[in-house]
């Protein structure tokens, strides 16, 4: 579920929505960091609590898809192609974008309320907690479309996600919480329909004997590998962001 091992012409081709938002991520990454005009899309688009207040309603849109720091960026952009192409065969392309687009409105919505007005905000983190919540959802309630080893991952990485979120100087807590919360609560709704994801998946299989006796031991160890350079590529990912206080 959350092993890629596809190419990058295969995985642009099977999940289109993760692609278009992760290149979303790093051309205004890029552009409000090295090219002309940039700190004015950073300006129209950061999230800012008195401009939504006069009327600025589309910051509770844009600050999903912005990002000032390469920490951040990369740790959200990574975190999406991680968790984001099952949701996306599983819940559909239109359902997926509208799921991910309102919780993390959603997040900023509370971060209007609840936070301070003086702060700006930008980054995908409480669209992408959202992703987590419908997981924390699937673990608890849908146990159906999730298995058990994919569902410790989840919640381990999650226990991680919230640790960092109360440790970490320079997190944005209530779009975090408020990422989770509606996206756990928004879970049973967009879930309708939904299918396992492993039986969506399609892929062909390598060229080898038919009646080789090691086969399934042979993908079995090449799962535990890529289960490894997967936790090792989080570990390196989280530590960067502590590190730089930026995530």
């Amino acid at each position: 579920m959350f092993i890629r091992n596809e190419t990058f012409y295969s995985f642009r081709r099977n999940y289109p929505i993760i692609t278009v938002l992760v290149a979303i991520h790093l051309i205004l990454f890029l552009w409000i960091n090295f090219l002309p005009m940039g700190r004015w899309v950073l300006t129209l688009g950061i999230g800012n609590n008195l401009a939504v207040a006069n009327g600025d309603y589309w910051r509770l849109v844009t600050p999903i898809f912005l990002h000032i720091g390469t920490a951040h960026v990369l740790f959200n952009s990574f975190s999406l192609v991680i968790f984001g192409p099952a949701l996306e065969k599983m819940l559909g392309r239109f359902k997926f974008i509208l799921f991910y687009l309102l919780t993390g409105v959603i997040a900023n919505i509370a971060y209007f309320y609840l936070g301070d007005p003086y702060t700006q905000h930008l980054g995908a983190s409480g669209a992408i907690y959202g992703l987590l919540g419908l997981y924390l959802y699937l673990v608890v309630n849908r146990k159906d479309l999730i298995d058990q080893e994919n569902g410790q991952l989840v919640m381990t990485i999650l226990i991680i996600g919230l640790v960092m979120t109360f440790v970490n100087s320079n997190i944005n807590i209530l779009a975090h919480l408020f990422g989770l919360i509606s996206g756990a609560a928004l879970a049973p709704l967009f879930l309708i329909g939904a299918k396992p994801f492993y039986a969506q998946r399609s892929f062909v299989e390598p060229s080898e004997p038919v009646f080789n006796p090691n086969r399934w031991q042979n993908k079995q160890r090449n799962k535990k590998r890529l289960s490894k350079v997967i936790w090792i590529g989080l570990a390196i990912l989280i530590l960067y962001g502590i590190l730089s206080q930026i995530i």
